[in-house]
């Protein structure tokens, strides 16, 4: 069965949607996020949250209400309620900014939903951000936008970059340095391969 797409926004920074919602497609609003789908006359098919950010409880039977204290985030949670209904790839808005402790915990979903297949995207002001296990990933981009590569494994092995100013062939990339920072998009794909370990992929986002 073809895993659906997930649209996720969350109570962070909403920098505008770049991908239009189809009708198969799921969403969900995290906590705050629920205002911003509101004001955009766009109705979420769950609201997960403990609504602490959003200041009200939404009323609904498509609504989880989180206890304020408890071991994981609201957008941990969203995420696995999205994979349970069949979510594969997720394209999370409002997870960037505000608070950075938030900010740094959703970025380290990126290597924990990785490691069970699942494919993150997070939209911020001017930029994405993804990561690839053990494989390959395209992306397009205008001829001098940034794209950055960073290790999020102890060691990513067989680390190819194509597409680029400076191109990586069969390299050993670490956690502890970071060589792969600001690199630039020389044609309008941009090829990023993997052979052992995760790799954050951040890449800026504009107009042709």
């Amino acid at each position: 069965m073809q895993k659906k797409i997930c649209h996720l926004v969350g109570a962070g920074d909403f920098c505008g949607f770049n991908a239009e919602i189809s009708p198969d497609d799921i969403v969900i609003a995290v906590d705050g996020g629920y205002r911003v789908l509101e004001e955009a006359e766009i109705t979420p098919d769950f609201v997960v949250g403990d609504f602490d950010s959003l200041g009200i409880v939404p009323e609904g039977d498509n609504v989880t209400v989180l206890p304020s204290e408890k071991d994981v985030t609201d957008m941990f949670t969203a995420i696995n309620l999205g994979i349970e209904k069949g979510g594969g790839i997720f394209h999370i808005y409002g997870g960037t900014g505000g608070r950075l402790d938030h900010t740094l915990a959703n970025f380290q979903l990126l290597r924990y939903f990785a490691d069970k297949g699942v494919t993150l995207f997070f939209y911020g002001d001017g930029f994405g951000l993804t990561a690839v296990r053990n494989g390959s990933i395209s992306l397009s981009g205008r001829r001098g936008s940034y794209i950055s590569v960073f290790s999020l494994s102890d060691t990513s092995e067989g680390v190819t970059l194509k597409g680029l100013k400076y191109p990586l062939e069969n390299h050993t990339l670490t956690n502890a340095f970071p060589l792969g920072v600001s690199n630039e998009f020389t044609e309008k794909t941009a090829e990023i391969s993997v052979s052992d370990g995760v790799l954050a992929v951040y890449y800026t986002i504009g107009k042709d």
